[in-house]
């Protein structure tokens, strides 16, 4: 990319050509009124039902479809006759394809649309199924179902959330609640369907059944009518200088360098604005305590059923405590969604969402002295609660720390982070139990990495809350008159005086001191 005066030289001429463009500033002035016009607030309701009921069925078709691929472990296991380390791998690059690709997901439909990225994804994650029921081998259904379906998963799931955030302000967490509660219907309808599917056609039957009910990911996706929201006021000007490039492109020759230049321009301009919450300290301490959560809770939904058998749970037993694990999420998601957005703890669900990962931490600690299925039922109920709980809170947790515009890029990079513990932390319990002879050891191991992402998180927000009342005393220590006040992370002092001539309160930049 060009730089120094020759990148100068070069932004004259291009400057230059855009001014001399014959009605281009009217053009822009009547675009800016229309999207000014366009923009609305979420509305709460109407439509925005209909997108919940949306992101509702691609719950459904995405993480409840790979929450009973476990139902399959004992028949892959049987029939390619591996390990359970080797059979692991099928669950975890699924799991680690949906989110290491969800970024992908949100660019498509920032730049595209999201209609168009869930009904593709939806027919990728549909040929994915189908063709593992051709499957000859473990490596043949690692590159079908793990990663052809999990990269159809990965174009409709992040989006699918986005939208609902885009909608709902006031009752964006019930709305979540509902929404996010398709995994656990779907569990739970699914989980007791899938096993008599496997026991009536084997698992090859199963598999290309489930690759028919998938493609519902393409209705799912002619639903999701676009919304132009009010956008914040920092990014506007921002905003509307990357659309005018991008139609200044198009009315440029493709091949000349002027385009080119200007093009990666645009495209770096863009892309800051769209990942600028990267650079903030609250996001980076989500991104690593949600690390640590994705670690654990994913080889629950993997050895759930192998652990009921191995103490001797039957099968229809073992398939019927998933059916309560999902049964239960739904209700931890609609409640829990409710709960919070109700006046009294508003303001607190940040806390309820550190609350709800470290129970299921605590969970995990317990599970390996329950060895009968009158003890493991009320564990599916409490695990399952809580973690349809913190899952209907985390892009509401998001969206507290980097607002509605930056929602779905920022989505698709916490699932993003899921990716990499998705992928090795089943495989890491099936080494253990390999090894020890028991599960013990790979329940203790994600039970501790849950409690550790709840503690982490609420370290980190008792720190900043003690540094907010250092500096307010600090504040008012210094001068009696002054009241604090925040804005991002620069500390202002606002004096109780009103101005003589105008009667406003005046605000002036406290020196060397930070929020974060």
């Amino acid at each position: 990319m060009p730089t120094g005066s020759h990148w100068t030289a070069n932004s004259s001429k291009i400057i230059t050509w855009l001014l001399e463009q014959p009605g281009k500033e009217e053009k822009r002035k009547t675009m800016a009124k229309v999207n000014r016009a366009r923009s609305t607030s979420p509305p709460d309701g109407g439509w925005g039902w209909m997108i919940v009921a949306g992101c509702f069925l691609v719950t459904i078709c995405t993480r409840a479809v790979t929450r009973c691929i476990s139902i399959f472990f004992v028949e892959f296991q049987t029939y390619f006759t591996q390990d359970y380390a080797q059979t692991a791998w099928i669950h975890s690059i699924v799991d680690c394809v949906t989110m290491l690709c969800a970024p992908l997901g949100s660019v498509v439909s920032n730049h595209l649309s999201c209609q168009v990225g869930i009904m593709l994804g939806g027919l990728l994650a549909s040929t994915g199924l189908i063709l593992s029921s051709f499957a000859t081998s473990l490596k043949h259904l690692y590159l079908t179902l793990g990663v052809l379906t999990g990269l159809g998963f990965a174009l409709c799931y992040s989006p699918a959330i986005a939208m609902v955030g885009k909608y709902f302000s006031r009752r964006k967490a019930l709305a979540y609640g509902i929404a996010m509660s398709g995994s656990g219907i779907g569990t739970f309808i699914l989980a007791p369907v899938v096993q008599l599917l496997i026991e009536q056609f084997s698992w090859r039957g199963a598999l290309l059944i489930l690759g028919g009910f998938v493609l519902n990911l393409c209705v799912c996706g002619a639903l999701m009518r676009p919304i132009t929201l009010k956008e914040d006021h920092t990014t506007p000007e921002q905003n509307h200088v990357c659309r005018t490039q991008k139609e200044d492109i198009k009315q440029v020759s493709p091949y000349s360098s002027l385009t080119k230049e200007w093009a990666q321009t645009c495209l770096c301009c863009c892309l800051q604005q769209e990942y600028s919450f990267l650079l903030m300290s609250d996001f980076v301490v989500l991104a690593v305590s949600v690390l640590f959560m994705a670690y654990g809770c994913s080889p629950l939904f993997v050895y759930l059923v192998p652990y009921a058998l191995s103490v001797g749970v039957s099968h229809q037993q073992a398939a019927f405590l998933m059916s309560i694990l999902g049964v239960i999420d739904i209700i931890g998601n609609i409640t829990f969604g409710w709960l919070t957005d109700r006046r009294c703890l508003k303001n607190y669900q940040y806390v309820c969402y550190l609350f709800a990962v470290g129970m299921d931490g605590l969970c995990y600690l317990c599970l390996p002295m329950l060895q009968s299925l009158p003890l493991l039922v009320p564990f599916s109920c409490t695990f399952g609660y809580f973690d349809g709980a913190y899952v209907t809170l985390i892009p509401v947790v998001t969206t507290e720390i980097v607002g509605t515009t930056s929602l779905s890029s920022a989505l698709g990079v916490v699932y993003f982070l899921h990716a990499v513990p998705y992928l090795v932390s089943p495989p890491i319990a099936g080494w253990l139990v390999d090894t020890t002879g028991s599960y013990t050891a790979a329940f203790l191991l994600c039970g501790f990495s849950m409690i550790f992402s709840s503690v982490l998180l609420g370290f980190a927000r008792l720190i900043k809350r003690m540094r907010k009342t250092q500096l307010q005393f600090i504040a008012k220590e210094s001068d009696p008159k002054l009241q604090l006040w925040t804005n991002g992370s620069v500390a202002y002092s606002v004096a109780r005086e009103l101005d003589q001539k105008h009667g406003d309160p005046v605000a002036t930049a406290v020196p060397g001191y930070s929020l974060t």
